[in-house]
């Protein structure tokens, strides 16, 4: 069945300091939805103590955020483009205030991880319509540097989590990191309220059915693979096999459910599209390997120098700073260079830093490590910048909380399966070092086999890029080489 494309109401252009108010929202937004998911790990060890249950308990706290965002933000992306990007976005915020509050006095951990899934929810939306709001927050030109600042705010909230809970739980208890978030989520909520244009969707737009059965097919399976993912702590059993078949099947389901309906949660033919399709793909490869840095990165530097708990966080926390640092120039780079071009530097970047980790001796010290750490840092959020630049503004402005909910899912896909397969690929190479050497020298080996799969998961987003560059190149093909003559 054929539809007519359809158009959201076109926003009207925002002036310049209208425009910076309302990426600032935005940007708040991003920073309270990254807070809340680095915030709780540091809490864990202090709610096993006060409800009494055991460390595999207490994961659900984190785990049900996670799993929160990750079934339902393409779904709740959809609904924004159907029913109002600002709407739902507002109740997304106000969602997750309140679910922060019942957190905060949850008498029981069956509670506070039901409250958590709720503020995952709440997540949810503020990521997917954050991302999506931002073409109607800047004008066009100005999306690399929006985009950066929202990777910067991302990065922030992820550095600043752990040290803000661990200050808050040891001067007022654990309730305090679940509270912080009502003020800052007030005014977050007001200043979307008041600075977000709130144009409506067209008639023909609205009077789309929400797929709902689309939506629970989706949401069911990724549940079951990202437990499949998690559990076992990166050890593969037969219950992580039985539910990664039984995500395979529910994907197999609604992939067949799409093709049939008449106005399905996603065209199948919009992951057909080079740029779309490859942009959500390099996604969930280049973030598998940052997250082999926050996965492996404590145990390598645990015991390979010996440091206490102490020194790893703070030498943990160097990641996300300096993606912090690198996330707005680098969208001003993509806003003046060109978003293509910056995929490539930061990918590269990306593999140097991951080729000198998977070589370098231990010998060197810490230096060793943090100096290849800064170069995939740096070049993950320069890639991330340019990405999500080049995504957005690829699609027509109906299909923007789709293709942002999408681009987040991809993103949460990379980090639960880089979590189970780089600590699974870490624990293999320290177990295969030779008996009778040192721990540090097992931790080295660890080190050089995670990062060597790291170094081909970002060769082969490369030949992604460069493959959808020759499928979507308009210009002419010259040469036995197939050398384009219009492109630089």
């Amino acid at each position: 069945m054929s539809n007519p494309r359809i158009t959201a109401t076109p926003p009207v252009s925002p002036t310049a300091t209208a425009g910076r108010w309302a990426l600032l929202s935005l940007a708040l937004t991003i920073l309270l939805s990254a807070l809340g998911t680095s915030i709780a790990n540091v809490s864990l060890p202090t709610l096993a103590m006060a409800f009494a249950v055991s460390f595999q308990d207490v994961q659900w706290v984190v785990l049900a955020y996670l799993l929160a965002i990750t079934t339902s933000i393409v779904g709740l992306g959809r609904l924004g483009d159907l029913i109002g990007r600002r709407r739902l976005l507002l109740a997304g915020l106000a969602l997750f205030i309140v679910a922060s509050l019942a957190c905060a006095v949850a008498p029981t951990l069956v509670l506070l991880v039901l409250a958590r899934g709720f503020q995952g929810l709440g997540a949810a939306a503020m990521m997917a319509l954050s991302m999506a709001m931002v073409g109607e927050a800047v004008a066009k030109e100005q999306t690399g540097s929006a985009m950066g600042l929202l990777g910067t705010m991302s990065a922030a909230g992820t550095a600043l989590g752990p040290t803000l809970g661990g200050l808050l739980i040891a001067r007022y208890g654990w309730p305090a990191m679940f509270l912080i978030n009502l003020p800052l989520g007030l005014i977050t909520l007001l200043l979307v309220w008041r600075l977000l244009p709130g144009g409506r969707p067209s008639g023909a737009l609205r009077r789309i059915r929400f797929d709902l059965a689309g939506t629970v097919l989706l949401a069911l399976a990724l549940t079951a693979y990202a437990l499949a993912m998690t559990q076992g702590r990166g050890h593969f059993g037969t219950i992580n096999a039985l539910l990664l078949v039984v995500a395979l099947a529910l994907a197999w389901l609604f992939w067949a459910v799409e093709a049939r309906a008449d106005s399905p949660l996603l065209r199948l033919a919009l992951l057909r599209q080079p740029e779309l399709g490859v942009g959500f793909a390099s996604s969930a490869l280049v973030t598998a390997v940052v997250m082999a840095t926050l996965v492996v990165g404590p145990f390598y530097l645990s015991d390979a120098f010996a440091l206490d708990a102490a020194k790893v966080g703070l030498l943990m926390s160097c990641g996300p700073i300096v993606a912090a640092l690198v996330g707005v120039p680098a969208g001003r780079l993509v806003d003046h260079l060109g978003a293509g071009g910056m995929l490539s530097v930061g990918l590269l970047g990306m593999l140097f830093g991951a080729l000198l980790l998977a070589s370098i001796p231990a010998r060197l010290g810490v230096v060793g490590y943090i100096v290849p750490l800064v170069l995939v840092t740096a070049g993950y959020a320069l890639f991330q910048a340019a990405n999500n630049t080049a995504v957005m503004t690829s699609v027509v402005a109906d299909q923007r909380g789709l293709v942002s909910g999408l681009l987040n899912l991809s993103r949460n896909l990379g980090l639960v399966t880089g979590a189970s397969m780089m600590a699974a690929v870490f624990a293999w190479g320290r177990a295969g070092a030779d008996a009778g050497v040192s721990a540090a020298q097992a931790a080295e080996r660890g080190l050089h086999s995670s990062f060597a799969l790291a170094s081909t998961l970002i060769a082969a987003a490369l030949v992604l890029l460069l493959w959808s560059r020759r499928r979507s190149c308009p210009g002419t093909m010259d040469g036995k080489d197939r050398v384009c003559r219009d492109c630089p």
